[in-house]
């Protein structure tokens, strides 16, 4: 995690190298037309645009619910391609000083007209009868030899196309491109036919043609090029392109195919695959996770808003997302109005697409008494979709199985009992991850949530293992049902408490309900907080360790997977997610909803083993064995601390 934070912090400081321009910029009162420094503020905003048209084409082909038809490549961007192209905008930084030192070296370009049509026609008749040749000489050049392994390799090393990879490059091979995109304009500012228009408008163009050509998304109707054969010489399709970096030895054009036609280096199969892109075809996943969003904030964690910051974990609210909020807001109230379960991400694993999937409702929306029935039509929509597909397996994530809100999924199955697709909520493995937290020689444990779906098969279990449970609950009746679910001969090891001070001895503290910082108090020096509580207890008590929710990693198997889940880490999903995953690979025919079969939590557990899922180590051990002195009591609990002496009681912190 350390090196994702350094990775941030550089990424940010290599836009202090834009500061002499801004503060130039700033100084000058540049904004104002008059200022003799408007060209740094022009400079400063083609900067911005550039940035902006890859970024909207990196939302563009993210949004899988619109185009994942006419993906060309259907793989996922992993891990390692987002880290490598962390910094694919340098070439921009780059170029922004090279127009910065051409501006100072030829002062009569910051005084250029708006608009010059005569600059424009010079412009595009360069670009073709120079910039394309030489950047078709140049590109079968970089592909010859050491050139290629020494300038080039890097960029082709990427493996799935996207907006961001085509200023992905070696330094001389940007410099390179930098000075052939310059010629056009530089020719027509050396006639006296520049303007302004001329530099934006050419330079937006060749972006924009640019992150188009690497966005891994057919953008052109088939129909086009059937219609008017003529120009598919005129234009390089995103097919067109992904061409060449699968068969290096084609398709070395920029934007014209005509010249890859003239050079004798065109594919022949280009059309004929770009037809095919073009027409979309929907490849059914085995296995959907089924999500919903957490909050407002929590939604600009996603591979469309940023690809960067959806491959590390979900933590704090950073300046960025709170400049995004209000646009989050917005869309969260049009999403309440119209929307359906859409596609946000997936992977591989075995030969199988896995998607995740995303109920189009937030957290807070879920305790709404009057969104209730709304919330499970999207989710009995998705359910339907899902096993009108072909679907193997739907899981059902956090609330989505809510008790009170579809009785963890029997909702739908007992409507639906044809269903060919199997639901689950994948509790089964996470009371399993709960349970193999628990040191071995554990003979008392706290739990609570009780009387809840997790906390009636965690207590079962133990008990059966002759651990003593100490459950909390105020209602006797529920206390009473499960504990006659128990063996007779363990029976006894369930115990109903009724207040927290009741495990002031215990060292074992399960949480399935929110324990607030006063509960916390009662647990003893050295406990250990387990938890399958959402949202996560406060990490309040410094002399205690506290576990994450129940987590497995997925199997080293799995690729394409480039975005994190929610808070937790790179390849790591929810135990209920794992769940879903084994229940699909293990073929179980059955569904897996309402209460946990407490008979299978073992079963289940050595299926995810023997599939190559692992722990994800919630438990942090080796602070556990450094709890030895005793820190001081925070000055928030100080008040605590006097008012439990009072009372007689000790207060360890």
């Amino acid at each position: 995690m350390t090196s994702f934070v350094s990775g941030l912090v550089v990424n940010l400081a290599q836009y202090l190298l834009c500061g002499p321009l801004v503060a130039k910029a700033v100084g000058g009162r540049a904004w104002e037309r008059a200022s003799p420094d408007h060209w740094c503020f022009l400079l400063l905003l083609l900067f911005f645009l550039r940035t902006a048209t890859y970024r909207l084409w990196g939302l563009f082909i993210n949004m899988l619910f619109l185009n994942r038809r006419r993906v060309i490549v259907r793989d996922g961007v992993d891990f390692q391609q987002i880290d490598k192209e962390w910094h694919w905008d340098n070439f921009l930084i780059l170029q922004l000083w090279l127009a910065a030192a051409a501006l100072y070296a030829f002062p009569s370009l910051t005084h250029l007209p708006p608009w010059d049509a005569r600059g424009a026609a010079v412009a595009l008749l360069l670009h073709v009868a120079a910039t394309e040749p030489l950047f078709y000489l140049l590109h079968m050049a970089l592909h010859t030899g050491q050139l290629f392994s020494d300038y080039h390799s890097l960029h082709h090393s990427s493996k799935i196309l996207q907006p961001y990879s085509a200023g992905f490059a070696t330094p001389l091979e940007i410099m390179a491109i930098s000075g052939l995109m310059a010629v056009p304009v530089a020719a027509a500012c050396a006639a006296g036919l520049g303007s302004a228009w001329l530099i934006f408008g050419y330079t937006l163009a060749f972006d924009f043609l640019r992150a188009m050509g690497h966005c891994n998304v057919e953008v052109f109707p088939g129909w086009l090029f059937q219609t008017v054969p003529a120009a598919r010489y005129f234009i390089a399709t995103p097919t067109y392109h992904t061409i060449h970096h699968t068969d290096r030895d084609s398709n070395f054009c920029l934007f014209m195919p005509l010249f890859d036609l003239l050079g004798g280096t065109l594919n022949d199969k280009s059309w004929e695959l770009q037809k095919r892109n073009s027409a979309g075809t929907d490849e059914i996943p085995g296995f959907v996770f089924l999500i919903h969003i957490v909050d407002v904030t929590a939604s600009l964690h996603n591979n469309m808003m940023s690809r960067s910051y959806a491959s590390l974990p979900y933590g704090r609210a950073t300046p960025v997302t709170l400049l995004h909020w209000p646009i989050a807001f917005v869309i969260m109230l049009a999403m309440w109005v119209w929307s359906k379960t859409f596609v946000a991400y997936f992977y591989r694993l075995r030969g199988q697409l896995f998607q995740t999937w995303v109920v189009p409702r937030y957290g807070f929306q879920y305790f709404l008494p009057f969104a209730k029935d709304g919330i499970n039509k999207q989710i009995e929509a998705a359910i339907l979709r899902a096993d009108k597909m072909g679907v193997k397996v739907v899981s059902l994530a956090a609330l989505n199985k809510n008790e009170a809100l579809n009785g963890g999924g029997t909702l739908f199955v007992a409507k639906h009992p044809g269903l060919r697709v199997r639901v689950v909520h994948g509790n089964t493995l996470t009371a399993a991850v709960i349970l193999r937290e628990i040191p071995e020689g554990t003979a008392e444990v706290f739990l609570t949530g009780a009387t809840s779906k997790l906390g009636r098969a965690i207590a079962l279990y133990l008990c059966r293992k002759r651990v003593r449970v100490m459950m909390l609950t105020a209602s006797e009746e529920r206390f009473r049902k499960i504990q006659e679910e128990a063996p007779p001969e363990a029976q006894q090891y369930l115990v109903r408490v009724t207040k927290c001070q009741s495990a002031q001895h215990c060292k074992t503290w399960i949480a399935g309900k929110w324990l607030s910082p006063r509960e916390q108090l009662w647990a003893p020096a050295g406990t250990h907080f387990h938890q399958f509580v959402v949202p996560p207890i406060l990490r309040f008590r410094r002399d205690c360790t506290y576990g994450k929710l129940a987590a497995m990693r997925l199997p080293d198997d799995v690729h394409g997977l480039g975005v994190c889940e929610y808070t937790l880490g790179r390849g790591v999903v929810h135990a209920c997610h794992a769940g879903g995953v084994v229940h699909f690979l293990e073929g179980y025919e059955g569904h897996e909803v309402g209460a946990i079969d407490v008979d299978r939590i073992d079963i289940v557990w050595e299926a995810a083993m023997r599939h190559g899922l692992r722990p994800a180590g919630s438990m942090d051990r080796q602070r556990r064995r450094e709890l030895g002195g005793r820190p001081a009591t925070p000055p928030l609990l100080q008040r605590e601390a006097i008012a439990f002496a009072s009372q007689g009681r000790k207060f360890h912190v």
